[in-house]
């Protein structure tokens, strides 16, 4: 079972949503590769979006390359996603964009979250996530 949240107050399209939380979960080795994302009717059950939405979002991660798609078996992480580390810098760059707007929204500046970010840091240095 994939555990993953969307917000409804997130300015990303859900697809897009899915698919960086899924990007997420292999740059953290929550999944592994060849490991089997869930069908995309369990899916969108779970998150209570169209199915389409959810096919949407496998079809831009096998596009992306970080599944591969078996017809009739199902979508699997890629034993080998392409260029891992651009992909986590990718990821660390739309995380900080939305800290950044969900941050100016409090009145924040860049450097209070930096400051944050910095006083947070060694804590959860050791292990991702915290």
């Amino acid at each position: 079972m994939l555990l993953m949240e969307l917000d409804a107050l997130d300015e990303r399209p859900v697809y897009r949503q899915i698919v960086e939380e899924v990007q997420r979960c292999v740059a953290v080795g929550v999944m592994r590769w060849d490991e089997a994302l869930p069908a995309a009717a369990t899916l969108a059950r779970e998150l209570k979006v169209n199915i389409n939405t959810v096919q949407h979002a496998y079809k831009t991660l096998a596009r992306e390359g970080t599944v591969y798609i078996k017809r009739g078996l199902g979508t699997f992480i890629s034993p080998a996603p392409r260029q891992n580390r651009q992909r986590q810098v990718i990821a660390a760059r739309r995380i900080a964009e939305r800290m950044l707007r969900e941050g100016f929204k409090h009145g924040l500046l860049a450097s209070d979250l930096m400051a944050a970010l910095q006083e947070i840091a060694p804590k959860s240095k050791a292990t991702p996530g915290g």
